[in-house]
C-alpha cells in the first residue's frame, strides 16, 4: 500500500488548524500541526512534508521567514492560508516561494481542491523517470519538465515547480500568446479560482532568473497576456 502523502500545517489558530486537519484526514492525507514559525522550522526536516500549509501571522518567526528559510533548502509546495488579503501580501508571498494563496475565511472545498492540484502536479517531478520526455530546448536554454530541470547559460537553475511549469509551457510553444486567464487554467489548474495577478508575480520571478536572450525571450503582450517569443521560428 502506498504511503500517504503528509501536510505540514502551520497555524497558531488552533479552532482553523484543526479544521484544516479534519478536512485533510478525510482525504486520506497524514497531517501535523505545528503552531508558531520557530517549530515549523525545526519540524520541517524531520516530518518531510509532502505539502505546507502556512499561515502568516504567526508569533515569533512569521510565515514570510518560514517560507524564506523553507525555500533556501527545498521545492516544496507551499500554500499560503492568511486572513490577509491585500494585494501586496499576497504578491510578497507568491515572490518569496509561495505556490499558492489562499484567504481566510476559505472554502473547505477549495482548500482541498487546491491541496490535491498542487501535490497530482508535483507527483510528475518525483516519477519523472517513468515519463516519457517533457522537454524543449533553445540557445542557451534547456527546460526539462521530465526531471524538473532548467539549465540556462550552463548552469542548472534553482526553480520552484510552478515557475517551471509555466516556462515550460510558454517555451513549448513559441510565440504563441496566451491570456493571464488561459496560463492559470493550464498551470494552477481549473480547480483554480485565484487573481491573474499570480500569473504577473510568476513571471516577474522568471525574468529576474531568465534574462532576455538574444534569440528569445518572454514578452508581454500588452492588455492581453505573455509568450516566449523566438526569432526565426
Amino acid at each position: 500500500m502506498a504511503a500517504k502523502q503528509k501536510i505540514l500545517i502551520v497555524d497558531d489558530d488552533q479552532l482553523i488548524a484543526k479544521q484544516m486537519e479534519l478536512y485533510l484526514l478525510k482525504e486520506c492525507y497524514e497531517t501535523k500541526i505545528v503552531n508558531d514559525g520557530e517549530e515549523a522550522l525545526h519540524t520541517f526536516p524531520v516530518f518531510h512534508p509532502d505539502l505546507i500549509l502556512l499561515d502568516l501571522m504567526l508569533p515569533g518567526i512569521d510565515g514570510y521567514q518560514v517560507c524564506r528559510e523553507i525555500r533556501h533548502t527545498s521545492d516544496v509546495p507551499i500554500i499560503i492560508v492568511s486572513a490577509k488579503s491585500e494585494v501586496f501580501d499576497e504578491v510578497l508571498g507568491l515572490e518569496l516561494g509561495a505556490d499558492d494563496y489562499i484567504t481566510k475565511p476559505f472554502d473547505s472545498r477549495k482548500l482541498v481542491a487546491r491541496v490535491r492540484s498542487l501535490l497530482r502536479r508535483c507527483q510528475t517531478k518525483i516519477a519523472g523517470s517513468t515519463l516519457p520526455d517533457k522537454s524543449v530546448s533553445y540557445p542557451d536554454l534547456t527546460i526539462n519538465l521530465t526531471n524538473y530541470s532548467v539549465t540556462y547559460m550552463g548552469f542548472q537553475l534553482e526553480m520552484p515547480p510552478k515557475e517551471m511549469e509555466l516556462l515550460y509551457f510558454l517555451a513549448s510553444s513559441p510565440n504563441q500568446v496566451f491570456t493571464r486567464e488561459q496560463l492559470l487554467d493550464h498551470i494552477w489548474g481549473y480547480e483554480y479560482v485565484g487573481d491573474t495577478r499570480t500569473v504577473d508575480v510568476h513571471i516577474k520571478r522568471l525574468r529576474e532568473k531568465i534574462k532576455d536572450h538574444s534569440q528569445w525571450k518572454l514578452s508581454t503582450v500588452w492588455g492581453i497576456g505573455y509568450k516566449f517569443e523566438v526569432k526565426n521560428v
